[in-house]
């Protein structure tokens, strides 16, 4: 089951790519002054070398002259502000595409998320987003002013001689039905061919990198080479195949300028050796079919360029859901009012059901829990019993099924965003940024002073080793390869104490840490709280007595029991 949505359909993506009409108007009308413009300097300068070999006064090349020099610059000035406000136009619209996109991705995170896979993600927030500027500024700007220039073109050429100007207008159509017909038939396979294929290769990649350690100790690293290597060969071949259709469609482009000038030549001879067309005027006739032709070569690349863009479109909108599960918690209907509810009541829970996306059963079962301010509470249980799924659901990650209250108020009434500022969630494996110390920190408290961080770090027990390391400049890796599970632990709660959260929830927290350590790492942790904050420790192991008052157990049967300790 699914709530409605707004779908994320290829064509509301297309739409949504193409600029404003007062920007892209712009676009289209400088190209079609650039393009117009070279066609000009061409059919000028013919006119101007066949007449000036006539020997005629130069009164009668000035204008001619003058008009050279103006096309020329023309064609270049108008070349730069086309590309000036094309990619103005383009990658301002671009920014609002991907803004849009992630914006319905974060209700998906996290747990909405977890059955997509990575590359899929990756490629429609990257790759596949970056596709769709080039709806307008090689499908739709280019196809527009070609199209005004070649119908001028064949005008101009009917003027001077209409036989030259029917055969143009026959190669143009002939050019155009014949190359986007080939390259469609050539290129639209392999072009969809490369985006799961470039997909398979990020798959990989992140794989690779994120499990190095893992491939060699058990010697693997040389398979996962060799995936890597096979998904890239897949992919060249199908860029190869797309580049390929490609170069065809050009050549038959090509072939038709040609075509289009030797039969302006057939048409037109006898017209001059009858007196009917001048000299000038059958170089201008032979002639500018080249400048047309050389404008007309970007319809095939629109074409090509289309097929990307629409493949793209149709890959982003099925990397979005169109609905948003039930299982998970919409942001939509309560606007936020920025400091969450207070908490000097208690926080209750009776006969919820948790459901993760996807899955046929209830997680969690029937369960009841009261928290008040102060409290320790231990939540245990065997593996699968619905530990990290209560977090969840406490959090607003997950929609329960049940009553769920926070001092009196039920849970759907408040917003998402400010239940998360009232209960805070320690993950077992916290996300921290490849930045130094500082900026992990102020990420919770973007106004604390450097004293505020140290007396947060201290308050876990990390200011020796944070003076050893250098300070709070020195940098922990990407998610803190760099350091410790324990340190990892102690700086993301020392974040969770700068945000104030009334409720903490520790989820495994000494996962990963050794033995040795691990009740160490819990007083301190638990310690460091404020004697009015409450804390869920969700933990499979026992903890040492008298850091917790009540134990909750979880049971696979969704069984609850409770005692106090």
């Amino acid at each position: 089951m699914s709530r409605p949505d707004a779908p994320t359909t290829a064509v509301r993506l297309l739409r949504g790519a193409l600029p404003p009409a007062r920007r892209l108007v712009p676009t289209i009308l400088t190209g079609l002054a650039a393009e117009a413009s070279a066609v000009a300097l061409l059919a000028v300068s013919a006119w101007l070398i066949v007449r000036a070999s006539e020997q005629p006064p130069v009164l009668y090349l000035s204008l001619a002259v003058v008009g050279v020099r103006f096309f020329a610059l023309s064609r270049a000035s108008a070349r730069y502000l086309e590309r000036l406000f094309g990619h103005d136009a383009a990658l301002g619209q671009l920014v609002r595409t991907r803004t849009d996109l992630v914006r319905r991705l974060v209700p998906l995170a996290p747990d909405g998320l977890s059955r997509t896979r990575s590359g899929s993600i990756l490629g429609a927030l990257v790759d596949d987003i970056d596709e769709l500027q080039d709806l307008p500024l090689r499908v739709v700007q280019p196809l527009a002013s070609s199209a005004l220039v070649a119908a001028l073109s064949v005008v101009l050429v009917g003027l001077v001689w209409w036989p030259a100007a029917l055969t143009l207008l026959g190669c143009l159509v002939v050019a155009a039905v014949t190359a986007a017909a080939w390259g469609w038939v050539a290129g639209s396979r392999a072009e969809r061919a490369v985006a799961p294929l470039r997909a398979r290769v990020t798959e990989a990649l992140v794989d690779h990198l994120g499990a190095l350690d893992v491939l060699q100790t058990f010697g693997a690293a040389e398979t996962s080479r060799a995936r890597i290597y096979t998904a890239d060969q897949a992919l060249r071949r199908a860029v190869v195949r797309r580049a390929g259709a490609q170069a065809a469609t050009t050549a038959v482009v090509s072939a038709a300028a040609g075509a289009a000038s030797i039969a302006a030549v057939l048409v037109s001879a006898p017209a001059v050796a009858a007196g009917a067309l001048s000299g000038p005027g059958l170089a201008v006739v032979v002639l500018v079919p080249m400048a047309v032709f050389e404008v007309f070569t970007v319809v095939p690349l629109a074409a090509a360029a289309w097929r990307r863009v629409h493949a793209a479109a149709a890959r982003v909108a099925e990397a979005v859901p169109d609905a948003l599960p039930v299982e998970l918690v919409s942001d939509r209907g309560v606007p936020a009012t920025g400091t969450g509810p207070s908490l000097g009541e208690r926080l209750s829970l009776r006969g919820v059901s948790v459901t993760w996306p996807g899955a046929d059963a209830p997680a969690l079962r029937d369960v009841d829990l009261d928290v008040a301010p102060g409290d320790r509470i231990l939540v245990s249980g065997s593996s699968g019993a619905g530990k990290t799924t209560l977090a969840h659901a406490l959090v607003r990650f997950l929609e329960v099924d049940g009553d769920y209250d926070i001092g009196g108020v039920p849970v759907r009434a408040l917003s998402p965003d400010d239940v998360r500022r009232t209960i805070g969630l320690v993950e077992q494996h916290p996300m921290l940024f490849d930045d130094d110390i500082r900026q992990n920190l102020l990420f919770a408290r973007p106004t604390a002073t450097d004293a505020q961080l140290e007396r947060a770090l201290a308050r876990v027990g990390l200011a020796d080793w944070v003076r050893r390391r250098g300070g709070l400049d020195a940098r922990v890796g990407e998610r803190g390869a760099w350091i410790s599970g324990g340190q990892a632990q102690r700086l993301a709660l020392a974040r969770a104490l700068l945000r104030g959260f009334p409720v903490l929830i520790l989820d495994e927290p000494t996962a990963g840490v050794d033995p040795a350590a691990a009740d160490d790492l819990l007083r301190d942790l638990l310690s460091a709280t404020g004697s009015e904050q409450a804390v869920i420790l969700i933990s499979h192991a026992e903890v040492p007595q008298g850091l917790v008052d009540r134990v909750v157990r979880l049971e696979p049967t969704g069984v609850v029991s409770g005692s106090g300790r």
